[in-house]
């Protein structure tokens, strides 16, 4: 067995059917959620009353650091088949730790907005924006996994199915 293929095979069924990785899935629910609490943020501070807008902010960051605990427990096991020593695993490495480090960031951000404010502060904005970019950073880290290296996806011989036409000799096979 080539050194790669060991990253494409999950290590239990918790991460996934092989094809079919569950890290990639739920990392929609922090991104999403982190994506709108800074529009919530901004949002915030350009009304009169943005007490509404602040509250769902903390709140969609709270779903998001809940979501992202949950991806990152499926993104170890999809880490844990990675050959140490590679290049994909250092990327791995790099991208799971950005990652726990927004995670963390967004925490703090939960906590210092735990009041009843009109608008978002500007501490907690910019504190957003910074975590914001870091998941960009983490999550092209992680676009580079799979897309490049081909972590937890399918190899090319099963991907060629797909591109088989109806009723051509190769669809038996």
């Amino acid at each position: 067995m080539r050194l790669m293929d060991s990253a494409k095979q999950p290590v239990t069924t918790l991460a996934g059917s092989y094809g079919h990785p569950v890290h990639p899935a739920l990392v929609a629910v922090p991104i999403g959620a982190w994506i709108a609490s800074f529009v919530f943020d901004v949002a915030s501070r350009l009304v009169s009353d943005g007490h509404f807008l602040a509250e769902g902010s903390r709140w969609l960051i709270g779903l998001g650091v809940l979501g992202a605990l949950a991806a990152a427990l499926a993104g170890f096991l999809d880490l844990v088949a990675i050959p140490p020593g590679t290049r994909a695993f250092r990327i791995a490495i790099t991208h799971m730790s950005i990652n726990l480090t927004v995670t963390g960031l967004y925490g703090v951000g939960f906590a210092l907005r735990g009041g009843s404010a009109d608008r978002v502060g500007w501490g907690p904005l910019v504190l957003s924006a910074v975590a914001l970019a870091g998941l960009g950073v983490g999550g092209w880290l992680g676009g580079t996994l799979a897309f490049r290296y081909g972590v937890r996806v399918a190899d090319e011989a099963t991907q060629r199915t797909g591109y088989v036409r109806a009723g051509s000799p190769e669809e038996d096979s």
